[in-house]
């Protein structure tokens, strides 16, 4: 099918442009980016390069994505942003380019929804399937794993995690990295446990959630410190996969976790 660009709208003739490329009124295509098959853009989105966006994407009004970063360090070097397939990125979401001292990329997975005003800085990695409420805003380095849900206006410090399955109430200050599997809140945001419903929705079996809750037990509610309470996670629980993600998460943090 053929690309359909509105009078209105700027695209630079280095852009490359997919089968059935839908581009709205006013919209700016800059230099370098790519609109892989059935993207959408909509009115007065800009969009520049080096940017890669992936198939069956939709872009609401006045999205930005591709700036450079806001970074004093960032001098100017090349960096990029990619973007995997069937996103919806909705109305002033912004999503700004890598810088060298971060791998010089930002990354965003597939079938994500990043909500109104949403912000993705430089360096950061959105895994797939993951939903950021209005307003919910990464600094830079900060990785997102996969079904993690972030709620409206919870900021994130740079080079802080999300695990896995994790959900953050809405306008929590994390900056310590949030266990997998776990809900969190507040300022600055605590742990309450595992994230008994969203892991019920998300198809776990009452056994993978009975240790996911042991485990949490063992981590918040025993008098153990960390260092004992995943050891004897390891004990009881090691031959648990969801268990072992909690155990490798703590092992590799180092900004210490949400607890």
């Amino acid at each position: 099918m053929s690309v359909t660009i509105h009078p209105t709208a700027i695209v630079s003739p280095r852009a490359e442009l997919g089968e059935d490329v839908q581009i709205g009124p006013y919209a700016i295509i800059g230099d370098d980016v790519i609109l892989h098959d059935r993207v959408r853009v909509a009115a007065h989105c800009v969009i520049e390069g080096p940017t890669e966006i992936g198939e069956e994407t939709v872009i609401f009004p006045f999205a930005s994505i591709g700036q450079i970063p806001q970074d004093l360090k960032y001098k100017g070097e090349r960096s990029r942003v990619v973007i995997g397939r069937r996103n919806r990125i909705r109305e002033y979401v912004t999503i700004h380019r890598g810088t060298e001292g971060g791998g010089g990329i930002t990354v965003i997975g597939d079938d994500n929804l990043l909500m109104v005003q949403a912000h993705v800085a430089h360096d950061c990695r959105v895994g797939n399937h993951v939903i950021m409420a209005n307003g919910a805003s990464l600094a830079g380095h900060v990785l997102v794993e996969d079904h993690a849900t972030l709620g409206a206006y919870v900021g994130v410090h740079q080079f802080c995690r999300i695990g896995k399955y994790a959900f953050v109430g809405a306008y929590a200050v994390v900056v310590k990295d949030v266990l997998p599997y776990s809900l969190c809140a507040g300022n600055h945001a605590r742990c309450y446990g595992p994230n008994t419903v969203g892991l019920r929705r998300k198809g776990f079996t009452a056994e993978q959630r009975r240790a996911i809750d042991r485990a949490f037990h063992l981590l918040l509610s025993s008098k153990l410190n960390t260092t004992q309470a995943v050891e004897a996670m390891r004990r009881e629980l090691g031959h648990v996969p969801e268990v072992q993600d909690l155990i490798a998460f703590i092992e590799t943090s180092q900004r210490g976790v949400v607890k």
